[in-house]
């Protein structure tokens, strides 16, 4: 795993404001698709973040949609185990996905979804028009806060102690997981696009880790790091990046993509 140590503390304290932000979505127009593009049926693969489940994403699932959008979720209870054998997993539902769909789709995950985002589109760029990464730490994925960073370090320890369905140490600090962090750190394939949205005011993530060199667009937002899956300003970067991503493939000649089905 690559990293690269960032300065400063989290202010922890931050996140209470989700269920401010929640209360905000409700009354937002965007909620009702207000000055949406139709998604016209564009596959989008939902990836939640670190000990999160498919729920954590269920707004937005059901926003896309209404606003013509095919959301599939990742099938995540917990996001705990393997970085490696999580992407071989969601390599499986990906190509389900655009099989169904005809098309190349497009990925938005939060936080540690957002890596395992990166590195879906960097094995298979034929299968990704593009990914959203909500408070990802690409660039750094252990500048997070400390309390957060021991739960991490403590699943490992739990995952290597035999604990099924966990990562192990290994797959942070050894050999396990080398392409993952090698794909993570690296740059994706030409014509796969890429949006970071990042919050200077995250309280889990230290937002200077978010800031990946590789990505075509930095949108920075005011939301805590757990709002983001609730908050109007970050629906509004991935309805742009979502019709942005649809008008690259257009352009490229890549509307529609034939899988031959799985034997």
């Amino acid at each position: 795993m690559v990293e690269i140590r960032v300065s400063g503390r989290i202010p922890i304290w931050r996140e209470a404001r989700i269920g401010l932000e929640t209360a905000a979505l409700l009354r937002n127009p965007i909620l009702r698709g207000h000055d949406v593009d139709d998604g016209r049926g564009q596959p989008v693969l939902l990836i939640p973040g670190f000990l999160a489940g498919d729920g954590s994403l269920s707004l937005m699932a059901n926003w896309l949609r209404r606003t013509g959008h095919r959301p599939s979720r990742a099938g995540i209870l917990a996001n705990i185990d393997c970085s490696g054998a999580s992407v071989d997993r969601l390599e499986r539902r990906l190509e389900k996905l655009v099989r169904e769909q005809g098309r190349r789709a497009a990925i938005v995950g939060q936080s540690r979804g957002g890596g395992l985002a990166k590195v879906l589109a960097s094995r298979r760029p034929e299968l990704v028009a593009g990914i959203v990464t909500l408070g990802s730490p690409i660039v750094d994925p252990l500048g997070v806060h400390p309390l957060v960073r021991a739960n991490v370090r403590a699943v490992a320890t739990l995952g290597s102690l035999g604990a099924p369905g966990l990562f192990k140490s290994s797959c942070l600090d050894g050999d396990c997981c080398t392409d993952f962090w090698q794909r993570q750190a690296g740059k994706l394939p030409r014509g796969v696009g890429f949006v970071s949205v990042y919050s200077q005011s995250d309280g889990i993530v230290d937002w200077r880790a978010c800031l990946d060199p590789a990505a075509d667009e930095l949108v920075e937002v005011r939301t805590s790091h757990c709002g983001m899956a609730v908050h109007p300003s970050v629906w509004r970067a991935v309805a742009d990046a979502l019709a942005d991503f649809r008008r690259r493939d257009k352009r490229a000649g890549r509307a529609r993509v034939r899988l031959a089905k799985a034997a």
